[in-house]
């Protein structure tokens, strides 16, 4: 199942190199294309994101652009948990220019895993992080104090999001004078929580609607994701309508 990864990321540099690589993709391979290259060549971005992994966040996030399922275009929010909490891998995108708008530290569930995040779940009460595709919603003052709304996309996988009151929110715990005293970030209910010092600037730049990936690449999610993998999607359609 590891392997996949690679193989999903060799399939998108394919499609990089031969438009006709793409034909049965569900999303426009064209801008794909032309918009990894032009990410590519950020000075900021090629040097803070994984190239695999902005790859296969790219891919979901045009998929769900020509879904309609995408409120706000032009922004998409990469988490790379394939990083110890005690690295930055949190980063915010603007696709139009280019340019990375944001980096930073993000906490995930104590359920999921130390300093790194192995474990990943979609139910209640797992207190677990959960991987895939999620849009923004609207913002709100819960117990946490000012909170994002998030509505995962992916069947199985992260839709129960929203009863899990899965959100982006602050916390004292991710910080790097915690990672001094601890070694790593501390550890949320679930959600990808973010610096007190600067989570209400990320929450404002990314609320509304767009999109945002989470990605491991040791667990199967890309295996179960029908936003990566069409002919899966197209499978469950004929059966049980979703969206």
């Amino acid at each position: 199942m590891i392997r996949l990864i690679p193989m999903l990321f060799m399939m998108m540099m394919m499609m990089v190199m031969s438009p006709s690589e793409g034909r049965s993709l569900s999303f426009d391979i064209n801008a794909f294309r032309n918009k990894y290259a032009a990410l590519s060549e950020s000075p900021q971005i090629k040097n803070k994101v994984d190239p695999m992994v902005l790859s296969i966040a790219l891919s979901g996030y045009y998929t769900l652009l020509e879904k309609g399922q995408v409120g706000r275009d032009g922004i998409l929010t990469v988490i790379d948990f394939n990083r110890p909490s005690s690295d930055e891998r949190i980063f915010v995108i603007d696709l139009k220019r280019s340019i990375l708008l944001y980096s930073g530290l993000v906490a995930h569930g104590r359920g999921s895993g130390d300093i790194y995040a192995q474990h990943f779940s979609n139910d209640s009460g797992s207190h677990q992080s959960s991987l895939g595709f999620y849009t923004t919603g609207d913002t709100y003052d819960g117990k946490n104090g000012y909170s994002l709304r998030l509505f995962g996309k992916e069947r199985g996988i992260n839709d129960n999001a929203e009863s899990r009151s899965i959100v982006i929110h602050g916390a004292d715990y991710v910080s790097q004078d915690y990672i001094r005293k601890n070694g790593r970030l501390g550890r949320s209910q679930g959600c990808p929580a973010l610096s007190v010092d600067n989570y209400q600037q990320v929450i404002d730049l990314i609320k509304g609607g767009s999109c945002l990936f989470i990605f491991h690449g040791g667990t199967d999610y890309a295996i179960k994701s029908i936003l990566l993998n069409p002919d899966l999607a197209r499978n469950q359609l004929r059966t049980e309508p979703y969206s």
